[in-house]
């Protein structure tokens, strides 16, 4: 059966809310972020506050521009995606959170503490308790068994050699690949050398994990496996995620929060139901366009207020517009009562409604003919 999308973000966004003791207590928060390449970068972030563009920065001094102005707030134990075309600055950015790029200027606050401003001793010791990352090309070590692989992180933390075993096998097991253990990188398909990093990120046990484009280099069906995977762990781990994609159906899938970027600078930040149904400009648009909105929308997005006494159908209030036109085709009805978490009936949507917003496409940005 096919997973519906949108509801597994509702359940997800639920869990997060509550929390588990095992979740994540480390939010992010970036201010002020800016990164200009080249060896007097800082000279020229005025310049691009005033208004020079990234062309004007490159082809007049020779500098390229990374990032502008990032502001961002990632909730603790939530899935930030991190999304844009192609150089618009999304690696560059996720980069930061655990300095693999110094800032040219701005704070990077991670629990509190800004990363920018951690000496040698505390930025290594940040990246081996609070940090684990996934990399889009496996990054696994040729050498290495599957579990000599997952135990690397462990190594380095010095975690006793026991420990480092049982922990390396229950997760192994938990990504599905129990038996494969001694096999070595080039014996496994991709999507199972990227369950051994994700198995090994999961392993350091890290309330932060930075996800670089993980699943781009996967065929379709096994990079919905993969999410299907990523979702079903979050839902128990509560970690804070930050995952980058130029895929928008994966972003709207994964993601609490979606950062959209160019030339980078953030053009747009929000819920999928703010980016799909209020575009903030006609490059938002463009991105969204193509979406299956009947997938995306939820219910709670189109309910008018109250209960409907006519209603002889109900749907909760994280349902798909998809799956509300379902409920209430295979009802025989024309309305359907939404309830929310405690099952309360707070509203109720209309077929015609429905099906309108599932087509309707925002125009606002468009220009006339």
């Amino acid at each position: 059966m096919e997973t519906d999308a949108s509801a597994a973000a509702g359940a997800l966004r639920r869990a997060s809310a509550e929390g588990t003791a095992t979740g994540s207590r480390e939010g992010i928060e970036i201010r002020g972020l800016y990164k200009i390449f080249g060896p007097k970068g800082r000279d020229f972030v005025n310049a691009v506050r005033s208004g020079m563009s990234k062309q004007e920065l490159q082809e007049e001094h020779g500098h390229v521009l990374g990032l502008k102005d990032i502001n961002l707030s990632m909730a603790a134990g939530s899935i930030q995606v991190v999304m844009g075309l192609s150089g618009s600055g999304k690696s560059t950015l996720i980069r930061h959170i655990n300095r693999l790029i110094d800032p040219t200027v701005g704070e990077v606050l991670v629990g509190g503490d800004d990363v920018c401003k951690m000496g040698k001793r505390a930025l290594r010791n940040f990246r081996r308790h609070h940090t684990a990352m996934v990399f889009q090309k496996f990054a696994l070590l040729p050498h290495r068994t599957v579990i000599d692989n997952v135990v690397y992180g462990l190594e380095l933390q010095g975690v006793d050699e026991a420990k480092q075993q049982s922990e390396a096998r229950r997760w192994i097991d938990r990504v599905g690949l129990s038996g494969f253990e001694d096999n070595y990188p080039n014996q496994l398909s991709g999507g199972m050398q990227q369950r051994v990093g994700l198995a090994r990120a999961l392993t350091n046990d890290a309330p932060l994990l930075l996800m670089d484009e993980a699943f781009s280099a996967l065929d379709p069906l096994i990079r919905m496996d993969m999410q299907s995977v990523l979702l079903d762990l979050q839902q128990e781990l509560h970690k804070t995620i930050v995952f980058i994609t130029h895929d928008l159906d994966e972003a709207l899938r994964l993601g609490d929060r979606i950062a959209i970027l160019r030339d980078g600078e953030v053009i747009q930040e929000g819920t999928g139901q703010d980016i799909v149904l209020n575009p903030a400009d006609e490059y938002i648009q463009n991105f969204v366009k193509e979406v299956n909105r009947g997938r995306v929308i939820l219910a709670e997005s189109v309910m008018q207020p109250g209960q409907n006494a006519a209603a002889s159908a109900q749907v909760e209030q994280t349902a798909s517009l998809e799956t509300c036109a379902r409920v209430m085709s295979g009802a025989g009805a024309n309305v359907a009562n939404v309830t929310n978490d405690q099952g309360d009936v707070i509203g109720h949507v209309q077929m015609d409604a429905t099906i309108a917003a599932m087509v309707e496409q925002d125009t606002r940005h468009t220009s006339a003919p």
